[in-house]
């Protein structure tokens, strides 16, 4: 793996949007049960105090019986981004903002990856390859 970059240009030149293969649902429980039913099939996974926040493949939220009306697409930036690095995330949700597209933003420990609704990830790679530069 290289070396993981932190200079703002750096990350946004380097940063490679792939649009992932799939759909996904934010959902959230606090029933034990249905946590221990499911956390394998989550890609991510976050404690809060209202319950777990889970994001799973739509197919296992809809078996789960969670609700699966606002569908989303992973767009993931494959620079190895520093955790410490500053701006990144500001200037991906600031251009998907000024196009009117909702993001949210998980920042992992190799790459961050972007949630955008499932009608609009199209339309966010192509303003996420031109924030990189990649269209040029």
């Amino acid at each position: 793996m290289t070396k993981p970059v932190s200079a703002l240009e750096d990350m946004l030149s380097e940063m490679t949007p792939v649009l992932q293969k799939g759909t996904y649902i934010f959902c959230t429980t606090d029933d034990e049960d249905k946590y221990s039913a499911c956390a394998d099939k989550a890609i991510a996974i976050f404690a809060e105090p209202e319950g777990a926040s889970l994001i799973l493949p739509v197919m296992a939220a809809g078996l789960m019986g969670f609700d699966t009306s606002a569908p989303m697409r992973c767009i993931s930036l494959m620079v190895n981004s520093s955790l410490t690095g500053v701006g990144l995330t500001a200037a991906v949700a600031t251009a998907l903002a000024d196009e009117g597209i909702a993001c949210n933003v998980v920042a992992a420990f190799h790459h961050d990856h972007v949630f955008i609704p499932e009608p609009d990830a199209e339309r966010a790679l192509s303003v996420l390859e031109e924030l990189s530069g990649a269209d040029q």
